[in-house]
């Protein structure tokens, strides 16, 4: 064989092995990638065999017996409190002894069940006026840190407001029934928010700054004695003072009707019976009095002459006169209640067999009986109405004293 011949047979034998070679190689690895992706990851949970595969898994393997909801145990985070959608404050909450990510929910109420100062301690609100009217009493404020009883309250500054020529009143927040109340020198009741009104005016007049002097004194030495910080209003008092009395003097009216005899003298005897039967209670100040169903005087009946009634003296007196009296500013619905007193009025007229007069001793017409109604009950009465003072309401009964 030449030398070429041999060079042939020596390529063609070279490439039948680099072929089948590569043959061999490309079906190993095909073999390879059909096992790879043939072969399960995980066990057959019906069968029960198999292992999970160890390669190609990215989720974290839990330790038996470990809740798998939330994170695992060696990258534990502390639970964050939120805000629940619904909690109940007074609700009480016992936490578990292994919290887990459902713990986050359970944790708020104990957040809302804390101590705090305003839960425990609400507000008390505004005195309601017809204890207390800033515009028309002169209001000291005191928050004790301390309860303390009524009657030690009431007692510490009583000789030294004893000298005031205006009345005090004294009004406390009852802790139990969350209501502000008067103060009573009977009660034991411990209090704690306290508020105290000196009236600006009464139908003696405005307050004197000598009052004012004398009230503020002792309120800051009760403040002192109570561990508290009186709270005053500002300085204007005198001159506020001096407007509601002038409003006062406006409307401050009492109607009168007289009945007078004709002849023979009243009988006092007469007079009570006709007093009661009209639901008229006679009182120490020595006239009867009706009430309305609230327990508000609506007008009086007091002898016209100088004696007093007494339960004493109606037994052996006679008069020749009676005045029926309504305290305008005191009675609420005026004009209806002046009805009422004339119809009765006219009634112990036809009795007693007597007149009614005016203050010349005139008889008085139904025309008359009409003016007085509308001019001098309705008008007045319209009057406070506008002011926000209406006849007959605590404030009045106060402010007309």
């Amino acid at each position: 064989m030449t030398e070429l011949q041999l060079g042939l047979i020596g390529l063609g034998t070279a490439a039948v092995v680099g072929v089948f070679a590569y043959n061999k190689w490309q079906e190993r690895r095909h073999r390879k990638l059909a096992e790879k992706v043939l072969k399960p990851h995980h066990a057959d949970v019906l069968l029960g065999g198999g292992q999970p595969a160890a390669a190609g898994r990215s989720e974290p393997e839990w330790p038996v017996g470990k809740a798998t909801v939330g994170l695992a145990e060696t990258e534990r985070v502390d639970p964050i409190l939120i805000e629940p959608v619904l909690t109940t404050p007074t609700s009480e909450f016992t936490p578990t002894a292994q919290p887990t990510s459902h713990s986050l929910r359970n944790e708020a109420p104990l957040r809302e069940s804390a101590p705090n100062d305003e839960a425990d301690d609400p507000p008390a609100g505004p005195v309601p006026a017809e204890l207390l009217d800033p515009r028309l009493e002169f209001v000291v404020t005191m928050e004790l840190v301390e309860p303390v009883s009524v009657g030690q309250i009431l007692h510490s500054q009583h000789d030294v407001l004893q000298r005031l020529s205006k009345p005090v009143h004294w009004v406390g927040f009852n802790e139990r029934s969350r209501e502000w109340e008067r103060l009573r020198a009977d009660s034991e009741q411990p209090v704690r928010r306290l508020r105290i009104g000196l009236q600006l005016v009464n139908r003696q007049g405005p307050v004197s700054e000598a009052d004012l002097v004398l009230f503020t004194g002792a309120m800051q030495v009760l403040a002192d004695e109570l561990m508290a910080v009186a709270d005053m209003p500002p300085s204007r008092v005198l001159d506020q003072a001096a407007e509601v009395d002038r409003f006062c003097a406006a409307v401050d009216l009492e109607i009168g009707l007289n009945l007078v005899s004709s002849g023979l003298p009243f009988p006092g005897t007469k007079i009570r019976a006709l007093a009661e039967a009209a639901g008229m209670a006679l009182n120490v100040d020595g006239a009867f009095t009706r009430y309305d169903d609230a327990g508000r005087p609506q007008f009086s009946l007091q002898n016209y002459e100088a004696t007093p009634f007494s339960a004493d003296t109606l037994r052996n007196l006679t008069t020749h006169g009676l005045t029926f009296i309504l305290d305008v500013p005191r009675v609420d619905h005026g004009e209806r209640v002046f009805m009422q007193m004339t119809e009765l009025a006219r009634r112990f007229a036809d009795t007693l067999h007597g007149t009614l007069v005016d203050d010349n001793r005139q008889p008085l017409s139904d025309s008359q009986l009409e003016h007085i109604r509308r001019e001098f009950i309705g008008k007045p009465q319209a009057t406070m109405a506008s002011f926000g003072l209406p006849a007959g309401s605590s404030q009045a009964r106060r402010l007309f004293s």
